[in-house]
């Protein structure tokens, strides 16, 4: 079971990651420049269906391809969503409050990946090779 502190600290343990702070406070992990597990603020494009409101918790993967967004979004025994704003977007979008239904494993697999998406092919290579 997986918690918002695993995610704050698998992001932080990949290499040459820099951590800004969003335009609202939000945590956003980067390499590179480029983000790979962004802390999104609530939206009108993720909201509960019962009640309107908008998610407060909605973290944002990067992936490798469509076909890794589509696997991910599409297996119903993973709590992975995406929404219509990002149709095209090389990302998947996950409530922190369904981490628990991923291992340790799982986001670690998933956070790993979301580096590897974004970071350079020389930093891949090295970390794929250390």
């Amino acid at each position: 079971m997986s918690t918002i502190d695993d995610v704050h600290a698998l992001a932080a343990a990949m290499p040459h990651v820099t951590t800004v702070e969003g335009p609202k406070g939000n945590t956003v992990y980067q390499v590179g420049g480029k983000s790979f597990v962004f802390f999104r603020t609530p939206q009108p494009d993720a909201r509960d269906p019962d009640t309107g409101e908008k998610y407060p918790d909605v973290i944002m993967f990067w992936v490798e391809s469509e076909e890794d967004k589509d696997a991910l979004v599409h297996d119903t025994s993973t709590p992975f969503f995406t929404t219509p704003r990002f149709d095209g977007h090389l990302s998947v979008l996950l409530r922190a409050a369904h981490l628990d239904r991923l291992s340790r494993e799982e986001l670690t697999e998933i956070v790993q990946d979301a580096w590897l998406a974004r970071a350079s092919h020389r930093r891949r290579e090295r970390w794929l090779n250390g």
